[in-house]
């Protein structure tokens, strides 16, 4: 008795995404990535809130058709990044944020980067284009408390782009 020909490994895979019918892909852990400034390493952190980006909408309606609204693409709109992280006695950020208090602002690329689980392999990428610290927050300090430190800064851009 034959037996029907078995389909290639990969027929039923979607285009370009390397996953499978059938087959489970993890998802990457939110818990395990760095900042680079400029290329270089800067420091591993607790959080990293806010990473978006909007393009607001503009509507308009056409002469004489009352009922029907359109949508055009407008201004593009970027989200403040949010990072927190353990105080040590590193001043880059802090140095980073008095260029800026005294008028001087420094705009640096910089590139979030989701490590994979071995916490050495980068999978994913954001560049920020042109940021600078716009707002730092110190760490509560609680003499009765046995937590670490948290203070964070909060980074603005001009583009965003994922690698």
């Amino acid at each position: 008795m034959a037996t029907p020909a078995a389909a290639p490994e990969n027929a039923s895979s979607a285009p370009g995404t390397g996953a499978q019918t059938g087959t489970w892909v993890d998802p990457y852990r939110s818990y395990n990535f760095k900042l680079e400034i400029q290329g270089i390493t800067e420091g591993h952190f607790t959080e990293c809130t806010g990473l978006g980006v909007r393009v607001r909408s503009i509507a308009y309606r056409e002469g004489g058709t009352s009922q029907v609204v359109h949508q055009l693409p407008g201004r593009v709109e970027y989200s403040e990044i949010t990072l927190s992280y353990g105080l040590t006695t590193s001043r880059l950020l802090w140095d980073w944020l008095m260029s800026a208090v005294k008028g001087k602002v420094e705009r640096r690329n910089v590139s979030i980067v989701m490590m994979a689980d071995d916490g050495v392999t980068p999978v994913m990428q954001w560049n920020l284009i042109n940021a600078w610290v716009s707002e730092w927050r110190g760490a509560p300090l609680d003499a009765l408390g046995q937590e670490v430190a948290i203070e964070s800064v909060s980074l603005v851009f001009e583009s965003i782009d994922r690698a």
